[in-house]
């Protein structure tokens, strides 16, 4: 109810469903009064545009307003922490994604490419903590992470200010972003991070958006970060920002390792040497089927964006090839995802041997992982341990910091 905390204590506020006459309920400084017809949990109550829209009286004493709400509401509302007033602060834990296959189909007229993926994301991920803020004009953004941007730059920024705009929220947060996940690594940690973001504000603001709201606005602000709000597994294409929601094709238990040299590839660098003439000609819907019927092997993990990732970055070209060179059967599958630098290994959680004896990887960016979903209303939650290391260091904050160095 922090809506109605933000007006007079002297407010009056009724709730009706659509045509009820009289109300179900009235809400008067802090009292709740339900008229007892029916249960209070059911109720939907949509507040933002409903109460702007519908108030009659310009007292400030005696102001009234009419809360509408639709028990037939199709969409899945974000469920509330609980039925006290918004909470001063929240940690959630913030996911990556990997790309399965990442097949590039055409490039745009506004210079984007359209793509064909499977997402999916993954259990490594960062934490964010927000708190309420006594400031009325700014967020405040700090994090254990050297490099990464602490202004509107930021995608938790960007992601708070656009919720802002789309629904009127005058609150302004302290954020603390413990990072993990490497920037620069085709993992989507950014756009996870505003994804995670966009779920946060909507819990401090008594979950007035729908979560299919949350994902048409996050478009705005970023190609992946719509697809966090699938449950975990998706069909993308478009930008990315079309997301078909599935159910996952892939074992949640399948384990992986994530390895990701020090070296970043430039995304914007990679998209420049891609030449559509030289990308796969497999119908994307091909692949989604074979690793739903078959499960992930070598010849489905197709990603278009290797090509002109090991031009741009030919250490990463060795890193995988000595991977499958060493690959006795450990690995389903070995991959690069997004547009890099992190290899994937599908099917063990260990890197190879040579990782470890190879002075070339010794500061090489290691994190075991499996895939994860989300359950309806609510936002992904942190494994109960994700091993990150260095390749030489089982030190996991050196091995941390030193990914964004």
């Amino acid at each position: 109810m922090a809506f109605m905390a933000a007006y007079s204590s002297f407010a009056t506020f009724h709730v009706h469903t659509h045509g009820s006459n009289p109300p179900l309920a009235t809400f008067h400084g802090s009292q709740l009064k339900w008229k007892g017809r029916r249960n209070p949990s059911s109720c939907k109550v949509r507040v933002g545009f409903a109460a702007k829209a519908m108030s009659s009286d310009s007292n400030d004493s005696a102001k009234q307003m009419k809360f509408v709400y639709d028990q037939m509401e199709p969409m899945e509302k974000c469920k509330q922490l609980d039925t006290s007033p918004s909470p001063h602060s929240l940690s959630l834990f913030s996911p990556s994604k990997i790309n399965v296959f990442l097949r590039i189909t055409n490039k745009r007229p506004d210079g984007f490419h359209d793509l064909a993926s499977l997402f999916h994301v993954i259990s490594l991920g960062d934490t964010i903590k927000f708190s309420l803020s006594p400031m009325s004009t700014k967020d405040s953004l700090s994090t254990n992470a050297q490099g990464v941007p602490l202004d509107d730059r930021n995608l938790i920024i960007k992601a708070l200010n656009l919720y802002r705009r789309k629904t009127g929220f005058k609150q302004f947060f302290q954020i603390q972003l413990d990072k993990k996940v490497p920037t620069g690594a085709g993992l989507g940690g950014g756009s996870g991070n505003a994804a995670t973001a966009l779920w946060a504000a909507n819990q401090f603001n008594n979950c007035v958006a729908s979560v299919k709201e949350l994902q048409e606005w996050a478009a705005e602000i970023g190609s992946d970060i719509s697809f966090f709000f699938s449950h975990g597994a998706a069909y993308c294409t478009g930008r990315g920002e079309v997301v078909q929601d599935i159910p996952p094709p892939i074992s949640l238990d399948t384990p992986m390792v994530l390895m990701k040299p020090q070296q970043e590839c430039s995304t914007a660098e990679v998209y420049k040497r891609f030449q559509l003439n030289k990308a796969s000609t497999i119908d994307p819907l091909h692949l989604l089927e074979e690793i739903s019927n078959n499960g992930i092997s070598q010849n489905v993990c197709i990603n278009d964006l290797e090509p002109p990732a090991f031009e741009v970055l030919p250490s990463l070209k060795k890193l995988k090839q000595q991977v499958l060179g060493a690959n006795r059967g450990q690995y389903n599958a070995v991959f690069m995802s997004g547009s890099g630098s992190t290899i994937v290994g599908i099917g063990d959680q260990e890197p190879p041997k040579f990782i470890y004896d190879d002075n070339e990887y010794s500061d090489i960016f290691i994190s075991d992982a499996y895939f994860l979903t989300r359950k309806d209303n609510e936002w992904y939650q942190a494994p109960d341990s994700v091993g990150v290391t260095s390749g030489r260091e089982r030190n996991s904050t050196e091995a941390v910091q030193g990914a964004f160095r």
